[in-house]
């Protein structure tokens, strides 16, 4: 799969009413499939925070057997499926793989990864301290690793790692 290069921005509000709008277009595409919420993660969903402009949603859904119909529907409604993780979701992006607006994550419902996600965004959304300094680090890696979205994804997860930890 292609990637974008790294790029991160200063916060809009804008991202909020992205998120709002394609989570009622995926209300109406997956809702057989649809088992729990529809979350706004991800950095575009922290009020202030800077971010890579691309609106990531989780989706819960009852189990990926279950939901493996989906895909095809998500497919149809401009999303583009690549196996990712294929062992904890089912991954996609929009519109496409070098131009992306919004990350989708089909994600079984109180599962571990789903709980670990949205423990991490409220640590964002509640402690300003952390998310100045996931900023910062977000700005630092961004520059190191422009055009490798692997390395900074994976540079990333010693801090939401430790973040995650004092939570428990």
């Amino acid at each position: 799969m292609a990637d974008a290069k790294i790029e991160i921005v200063e916060f809009s509000p804008h991202w909020f009413e992205m998120f709002e709008a394609e989570k009622a277009l995926l209300q109406s595409v997956i809702s057989p499939w649809l088992h729990g919420a529809i979350e706004h993660v991800g950095s575009t969903s922290v009020e202030g925070l800077a971010a890579k402009p691309i609106i990531d949603i989780m989706v819960g859904v009852k189990s990926l057997d279950a939901s493996q119909p989906a895909i095809k529907e998500l497919e149809q409604s401009g999303y583009c499926y690549y196996p990712y993780k294929a062992d904890v979701m089912h991954w996609f992006c929009k519109p496409t793989p070098e131009v992306r607006t919004h990350h989708l994550h089909l994600i079984p419902f109180q599962s571990p990864l789903w709980k670990e996600r949205i423990q991490f965004r409220d640590s964002l959304r509640n402690n300003p301290d952390i998310a100045k300094a996931y900023q910062a680090l977000k700005f630092k890696l961004a520059e190191a690793h422009h055009e490798d979205r692997e390395s900074y994804t994976r540079e990333k997860w010693p801090f939401i790692k430790e973040v995650l930890q004092k939570c428990t």
